[in-house]
């Protein structure tokens, strides 16, 4: 049975407003009885649902974004709502300047590389502590708030981050699917983006290299392809050894990450030489600031 809030908002306003209400409601943010007082001061002063709810006070401006967010297919966190990395910019700060340059990024890949059918890309940057899988997870974030279904692999048998990065538990991964001692069970779905799953790197192998040059990596990809519409290789920095190479032969495409005021140009010249060398095509590169 529908409650009479609901109703009263689907017969006296808008989809749109009726949606407002509904999803506020829905959240936790207004209590029926609110909801009664926004719509009467929403008449009474002409104003839309979320504007009456803020100005009586009853939720804030950060709500009223997410509920939007919610209307428009387009999720986002507040600060504290999950258990992600607060450094996850593209997850709780969607509309800052660092998240415009990603959305930048996503739609050069999308018209340089996705759009031509191909469905996997390496990340990889060219030191350590450069930013590149930081880079990736925030990626991958804005490709599933397009709605492409994004997986994250986090290739990185050296020194993994993505784990941690969405709050994953300790678990099976990459590592293990390749070993043979696990399957596509390891893939976990990340519950604020519908769209988003995440394969993290599994147990610590002592022979990172020689499990990514596998064939099993190469079935493994073509089985993500025919899955995902998106699929991003966490790679180790390219000074760790040629784990780079392997993957992002077998994927096709790579992007470098570089570091701003940090990554020498010529390390870049070689890293490009050497991908091309093991059959991938390299995209180009960012530089970041993380």
């Amino acid at each position: 049975m529908n409650s009479p809030v609901l109703s009263a908002l689907s017969a006296d306003h808008s989809a749109a407003e009726s949606r407002m209400g509904a999803l506020l409601l829905d959240s936790g943010k207004l209590t029926p009885e609110n909801a009664e007082r926004v719509l009467r001061t929403q008449k009474e002063l002409g104003l839309r649902f979320g504007e009456a709810a803020v100005r009586l006070g009853l939720v804030s401006e950060d709500d009223i974004a997410q509920a939007l967010a919610r209307q428009f297919a387009y999720p986002y966190l507040q600060k504290g709502q999950a258990t992600l990395s607060p450094r996850l910019v593209a997850a709780y700060e969607p509309f800052a300047p660092q998240v415009e340059s990603l959305r930048a990024v996503r739609s050069q890949l999308m018209l340089r590389w996705f759009a031509r059918g191909r469905r996997a890309l390496a990340i990889v940057g060219m030191d350590e502590d450069d930013g590149a899988s930081l880079f990736a997870s925030n990626l991958a974030v804005v490709f599933s708030q397009l709605g492409e279904q994004t997986l994250l692999v986090d290739a990185n048998l050296r020194g993994p981050q993505q784990q941690e990065t969405f709050g994953l538990k300790p678990r099976q991964g990459l590592s293990d699917l390749l070993a043979g001692r696990a399957d596509l069970d390891v893939i976990a779905r990340i519950p604020a983006f519908v769209d988003l799953s995440v394969m993290p790197s599994g147990t610590l192998p002592p022979n990172p290299q020689e499990l990514l040059a596998r064939e099993a990596f190469r079935n493994l990809n073509t089985q993500l392809e025919s899955r995902y519409d998106v699929v991003l290789y966490d790679l180790p920095p390219f000074a760790r050894g040629a784990d780079a190479l392997a993957v992002a032969g077998r994927a096709g495409g790579v992007l470098l990450v570089a570091r701003k005021h940090r990554t020498r140009v010529a390390a870049i010249t070689r890293a490009v030489e050497q991908l091309v060398d093991a059959g991938a095509e390299v995209l180009g590169s960012v530089v970041v600031e993380f």
